[in-house]
């Protein structure tokens, strides 16, 4: 395995933030616990190790103007990328000397720092991984038939083999040594490879399950899957809004 720790190395943490949001216009504004929602994540990633830098990435002059008021760097961007992973590309940009990003979900404030620092290591660690994520166990059956709750499978290395928004694997026979895992989206990535990655069409498995990740592994790039502990989640609706924000509240 070679290393990177001789060479020049760069880690750019992104937080995307969109203002559009079919179900929740406007939410990286939210107030949670006296702060914007995006504030929190921010924040969430100013405690990592492993980040040379932070940024947010919007496509709204409010978010940014909020943004800058509470201290975080942020850049505009685009209003007609398709996903949020053509957004990190393009604010990238801005950042010649990164060798590696970070996409950071704009709605998870209680993203776990460590995790994001893991995520950086692994890529920095092994100069021919082009990719990183995460993925907690979990033994919900009803999660396992829920389509918004995305599944992946493992090879022994670690390695995704499939991601998927159906039960994954179906069980069709009683496995005692099988873990389900369910995947956190949260990416880390080789700048040269999603400079690449972006330059693809979407992959028909991905146009079919509505999942980036699957056009990377269609084109045969590595998925190195980091297992955590980190069950936390996003913010999709103003009712998740105050449960994060009775969570936040018990911890302060």
């Amino acid at each position: 395995m070679e290393t990177l720790t001789d060479s020049p190395t760069f880690v750019l943490g992104i937080i995307p933030a969109r203002w559009a949001s079919t179900r929740f216009p406007g939410k990286p504004l939210h107030e949670i616990a006296g702060k914007p929602l995006v504030q929190h994540v921010w924040e969430r990633c100013k405690e990592c190790s492993k980040l040379d830098s932070i940024i947010v990435a919007t496509d709204d002059d409010r978010i940014l103007e909020a943004c800058k008021a509470f201290g975080a760097e942020a850049v505009m961007t685009s209003d007609h990328h398709p996903t949020g992973t053509d957004r990190i590309a393009e604010a990238a940009e801005h950042f010649p000397q990164a060798t590696h990003l970070i996409n950071i979900q704009g709605d998870e404030p209680l993203i776990c720092p460590k995790l994001i620092d893991e995520l950086a290591q692994a890529l920095l660690d092994d100069s021919d991984l082009a990719m990183a994520t995460a993925a907690n166990a979990f033994d919900d059956e009803a999660l396992s038939h829920d389509p918004n709750v995305v599944k992946v499978v493992l090879r022994k290395d670690g390695d995704a083999l499939y991601f998927s928004r159906s039960p994954l694997p179906y069980q069709r026979s009683a496995s005692p040594e099988l873990t389900l895992y369910r995947h956190k989206g949260i990416y880390a990535y080789r700048k040269d490879f999603l400079q690449q990655f972006i330059s693809w069409p979407p992959s028909p498995l991905e146009v079919a399950e509505s999942l980036e990740q699957l056009r990377a592994l269609e084109h045969g790039a590595r998925i190195k899957v980091i297992i955590t502990d980190d069950t936390s989640g996003g913010v999709d609706t103003p009712e998740q809004a105050v449960q994060i924000e009775n969570i936040l509240k018990s911890t302060i």
